[in-house]
């Protein structure tokens, strides 16, 4: 079965809703494309949340990530952009998303955008 690029994001039951604990995602593989030039941008994503009542399912979300590869974005914005439908999605307590865009020009740029406050563990 084939896979398409998808910008819904699926999230299941938290299985731990009364505890605060942290999930860690790493996605290496982001590509857009430079809305300037129409180069390819390649960057890594670090997402990490505190869930509340729902988490985020890694296929969707994988294909979510891939629904951007022939879209044009700064990297400001789809930081921001990707932090904004995640936390629509799942609603956590707490929530960082950092890109961190490979080099170009001699410049590496890296974006964190913060959902929240993170409460002590």
């Amino acid at each position: 079965m084939t896979s398409v690029p998808s910008k819904e994001i699926q999230t299941f039951p938290n299985p731990n809703p009364e505890r605060n604990y942290l999930i860690s995602i790493d996605c290496p593989e982001f590509t857009c494309l430079c809305p300037m030039t129409g180069q390819p941008d390649f960057a890594r994503f670090k997402i990490e949340y505190i869930p509340d009542k729902l988490c985020i399912e890694l296929k969707s979300l994988k294909l979510y990530f891939w629904s951007y590869r022939d879209v044009g974005a700064f990297h400001e914005a789809v930081t921001n952009k990707i932090l904004s439908d995640l936390v629509a999605a799942c609603n956590p307590r707490w929530m960082e998303v950092k890109g961190i865009f490979n080099i170009r020009g001699g410049i590496a740029t890296t974006i964190t955008a913060i959902h929240g406050v993170k409460p002590e563990q």
